[in-house]
Formats: structure tokens, sequence, C-alpha cells
């Protein structure tokens, strides 16, 4: 795409699980913030600080859009990534509110390990629950007070969470609450979380086209499961020597509550750029991108020495290249320029202890991609497999 024209025709770049690449339109969005309103939101009553306010109340309101969810339900928060907004979460629920929390077995280790020391540190039992081959979780399980974290898509082979609906209801008639990591869904898949029920969704800017930077989409019902208690300035309304009034008591001001200190000002201006860019994205290049994905996986699928982790294609697949080192493999695909992931990719559970897998190389395909990308990638795999 024209959007990417800085890319030369050496570039294939094969990482957007990592973070994608980010259009010309928001790169360019976060140096009109740098040259032409670099201020301070929430703070300043000069003409560059009412332009910084205007823009990022557009972008909350642009991802409440993205969404199709309400701004009277919903409130958006920004935060460092994903790991940090699910944590933050965590860190601040009430003692006493869960009997146990249940994440999946495919999971990053964001949830995996915050619902870890989330167990610990409340002393409750946690479940992991292994996922079907579809993606989907089993409902059968007891949900009955529970605090459930899991994703929607996984970054190791792009499998959905099919039935993330009926799960929501299920969790939520058992009394349970329900947190979802979103990090790798909202570029290609925002339709599984359109007009969500969850009481939070976390995701990351960056794997969304756009600068490197935490979004947390928080249901206001959550807020009385809440006591804050990571607070700082950019929070309060008022402070005396031993107390003071929080912000987010006022709905208008209620994502607050999440964001102590001084915030990403120019990455959430540009967050907003990326979130108008994917809209308008046509659909010829979305169709490409499931093509390319297709492609890939039907070669990978077919080579017998390359054995493949996903069950279908998707823009993320994983795989290892039998009696070679899939670290070794990367550097050999760098030397010609072509940039992929190797290793467990923060999924060690999963990959390693219970699927007892060789490291993994992963390719994970963006709308930056062309097709001589996939082609060249596919000379360079038939060469080493040889």
């Amino acid at each position: 795409m024209e959007d990417f024209d800085y890319l030369s025709e050496r570039d294939v770049y094969l990482d957007s699980a990592c973070q994608s690449l980010r259009p010309r339109t928001v790169i360019d969005a976060l140096n009109r913030y740098y040259t032409q309103h670099n201020s301070c939101g929430e703070r300043v009553k000069y003409a560059w600080g009412r332009k910084t306010d205007e823009l990022v109340e557009d972008t909350r309101d642009a991802m409440l859009k993205y969404l199709k969810l309400k701004k009277r339900n919903f409130c958006v928060s920004f935060t460092l990534n994903t790991t940090y907004g699910i944590n933050l979460l965590l860190n601040q629920f009430k003692p006493g509110l869960f009997g146990k929390v249940i994440t999946s077995d495919i999971e990053h280790n964001s949830p995996f390990l915050s619902t870890m020391a989330f167990a610990k540190k409340h002393q409750i039992p946690r479940e992991i629950v292994a996922r079907n081959d579809d993606g989907s979780l089993p409902l059968n399980g007891d949900f009955h007070e529970a605090l459930v974290v899991v994703n929607c898509v996984s970054n190791v082979d792009g499998r959905k969470l099919t039935n993330l609906t009926q799960l929501i209801k299920q969790v939520h008639k058992q009394g349970g609450t329900i947190i979802i990591d979103a990090a790798q869904a909202l570029a290609h898949s925002p339709e599984l979380l359109y007009k969500t029920d969850a009481d939070a969704v976390c995701t990351s800017a960056h794997k969304m086209y756009g600068p490197s930077l935490g979004v947390m989409v928080v249901k206001r019902q959550l807020f009385e499961k809440l006591e804050t208690s990571f607070i700082g300035g950019g929070m309060v309304d008022d402070v005396d020597s031993e107390s003071y009034v929080l912000s987010a008591t006022s709905p208008n001001h209620s994502y607050t509550k999440f964001e102590p200190g001084l915030q990403a000002w120019g990455e959430i201006v540009a967050f907003g750029a990326a979130l108008e860019w994917l809209e308008k994205v046509p659909k010829r290049a979305k169709r490409q991108l499931e093509m390319q994905s297709e492609k890939l996986y039907e070669y990978l699928s077919k080579n017998p020495k390359i054995h493949l982790v996903n069950q279908a294609p998707s823009p993320t697949i994983s795989c290892y290249i039998e009696g070679l080192d899939s670290h070794r493999a990367g550097e050999a695909l760098s030397s010609q320029g072509i940039m992929a992931r190797t290793g467990y990719f923060c999924v060690h559970y999963y990959l390693d202890h219970k699927m007892h897998y060789p490291p993994l190389i992963r390719f994970s395909l963006g709308l930056h991609n062309r097709d001589s990308d996939i082609q060249h990638l596919i000379d360079v795999l038939e060469r080493m497999t040889r």
C-alpha cells in the first residue's frame, strides 16, 4: 500500500504480531503534535493545550466507535501496553470479590503471569483451561464468582475465541467478571468485540498500526469492584493533607482512574489517526492480506520439512523446520531481508512445557505486505529446506 512507501523492495517485515508498521498518516500525526501543538493535556488553557485535549478526546470517542460501544457504558483510558493494562486492573480489585481466577493454556504471558500473581496475592485457586483447536473455550466450567482473563486471538497461531459472546454471557450469569486480552484481535478481527459486554478489554495501539501505547476499554460498572491504589497527578480534583478527591468521580473524567501522571499525548493523538486509517482500509486490501495468509499457509503445510502449529490460515503463522534451529533459521532469513520472530513468543507454558515444541519461527503479516514479500519468503524457504 502507498501508505508504507518508506519500505524498500528489500524489506520484508513479518513481525506485525509484535508491532505493526505505521502508515504515513500516523507518523505525520505524531510529527504534527511535536511540531505544531506540543503540550500537556488536561492541564493547560493555552491554544496548543486546547488542541491536544480536543484530539485526545476524539481518540477516546473513535476507540468506542471502532468497537461499536456506547460512552455511557464504557470509558477509554491509555496506558503503556496490554500487559500494563491487565496488571493495572488486577492489582486494584477489592479483596474478597473472587473465589478463583481462570485463564487458558494458549495465553501470552500478559494474562498468564498476571493471573498467577493475582491468585497468590488473594490466596485463591487458579485454573488453566485448555482451549479447543478452533480457539473456543469450553463453557461447561464453573464460573461462579470467578475472574476470567483470556485472549480472543492467539499470538502464536491466530486462533480466535469463537464463542466469546457466549463465554461472556456464561461468566456474567454465574456472577463472574471477564477481562479480554485483545492485543492480537483489533487490527484484523475487531468484529469479535463489536458491542462486547466484557467487563474490560485491554489492547495495544502498536499492534493496530498506531504508536507504542496501551489502551483500556472498561465498563463503568466495573469501577464498583476497584479500589484506586496506583495514584498521582492528573487523577485528582483536590488534595488536602490526608485526603483527596478523585477526578474519576465525574462521569466525564472517569478515564482518569487509570491514567496517573503525564500521558503520552502525542501517541494518543497519533492513535486517533491510526483508528481513522483502519476504518478507511479498502476491502481489497483486507482481502489481499487474507489471500497472502492462505498462500503462505498452503505452502508451509505442503512442505514435508516444515511443521506447522496452525490448524488454519491466519495472518499469524508459526512453525519449525525439521533439523534446523529456528534462531539460526531466523538469522538466515534476515540475511535475505526477511524479518520474522523466533522463539516462544511469550507463550512459554503452552509451547514449551505443554506441547514440547522446539523454538518456533513466526510469520505475522500485516496490511503493508506485498504479494512479492510472500513469494520471496517462499522462495527462500524452498532453498533452505532442500
